[in-house]
């Protein structure tokens, strides 16, 4: 294998595809990037075996092959090269070497034989959704993603599609976010599938306002196909608990908010907050609202943000953290929060099809 290219595409694309490397990996190939150098077009690899991330550039290639190389050590060498062309060439017994205008260096790296072979997604319908759509969907349910391992089921984000509609839905037990965007795509089969949380981190990288991507699923991996860079992710296979009998009905009195005063209101209660002590008070009155906050020891606040309500009054508690994660990401003006009583969930619904719903915490 031999090929000359830019630093900076090399720089680039060798840096996407480093970060779906675990570096506690367990065999040693999976430390390398695969590099596939064929018919001018070079592909780097890389897999923890759940995830595989792939990146593409056209390179003035003079001879085809493979080889793996360390990734962080190829990083590094290549981000630390002088601006301009990179000579990479593979020597016998897997040593490679890497030149730019003065410098040399030698790596060794391991065959490609070694590297593990990436799932084929042939003769499979590809379906098209617009990069910028699915990337306000993961970031309005990415962070209701749960954490905790023994609850593997909702560590990641059901997707379903069904005719021309995209449904995201994610979950940790205590708050619930689902929104639904119409796609270019008609089906009577409904489509489903459980995103692991590592590949929407990955996608939110990658994914570029103004492209589509192809998606393609099969009943245990799915492909992100985004031109240059393309990620295939194993599915958490199990079945997704029934989240709509969850969200409550609408309720009759709404509070209508400025999402920005609110959301600035919320994060300077929780200024007070700790982990024994992190729920704020809010107290909702005609046309106004108390967000207050009282840690033992710490100090207390208190802020008054107006409001539309022409409800009961009431006073209930919130996790800050949980509301400040969907008013941040939210792109309205106002939102409409209900509040049905002092023990029922906290609802933020859009117009746009998005609803979050959020337990209340018992007030210290």
């Amino acid at each position: 294998m031999k090929f000359k290219t830019q630093k900076q595409g090399l720089l680039n694309g060798t840096s996407i595809v480093q970060n779906a490397i675990n570096p506690r990996g367990a065999l040693p190939i999976l430390s390398n990037i695969l590099l596939e150098d064929y018919q001018k077009t070079l592909r780097l690899i890389s897999t923890d075996l759940d995830i595989c991330v792939s990146y593409s550039l056209v390179v003035d290639s003079q001879e085809d092959g493979a080889i793996t190389v360390p990734a962080k050590r190829f990083f590094d060498i290549i981000r630390e090269l002088p601006e301009g062309e990179v000579s990479v060439t593979t020597k016998k017994n897997n040593m490679v070497t890497i030149e730019s205008q003065n410098c040399l260096f030698k790596i060794m790296g391991l065959p490609k034989e070694d590297f593990p072979k990436l799932p084929e997604f042939k003769d499979k319908e590809a379906i098209k959704i617009e990069q910028g759509v699915l990337k306000e969907m993961f970031a309005l349910t990415s962070f209701a993603v749960s954490h905790d391992e023994a609850r593997y089921i909702l560590n990641g984000i059901l997707m379903k599609i069904k005719k021309n509609a995209l449904t995201l839905v994610a979950t940790d037990g205590r708050r619930l976010a689902i929104i639904e965007r119409k796609i270019d795509f008609n089906s009577t089969k409904e489509t489903q599938a459980i995103i692991p949380l590592k590949t929407i981190q990955e996608l939110l990288r990658n994914l570029n306002e103004e492209k589509e991507l192809s998606l393609v699923m099969t009943h245990n991996q799915a492909l992100f196909d985004m031109g240059q860079t393309t990620v295939i992710s194993r599915l958490i296979e199990g079945e997704f608990p029934d989240y709509q009998q969850v969200v409550p009905a609408p309720a009759e009195d709404k509070i209508i908010v400025d999402r920005e005063p609110f959301l600035l209101a919320v994060k300077r209660a929780s200024l007070l907050a700790t982990p024994d002590y992190q729920a704020v008070k809010m107290e909702v009155f005609k046309n106004r609202m108390i967000l207050s906050k009282s840690t033992p020891d710490i100090g207390e606040s208190r802020e008054e943000v107006e409001v539309e309500y022409q409800g009961k009054e009431m006073v209930i508690g919130f996790n800050p953290s949980f509301l400040v994660d969907a008013l941040k990401n939210l792109k309205i003006e106002k939102v409409c929060f209900e509040i049905a009583g002092a023990d029922k969930p906290g609802v933020i619904r859009t117009d746009n099809n998005y609803i979050y719903v959020v337990l209340p915490m018992r007030l210290s």
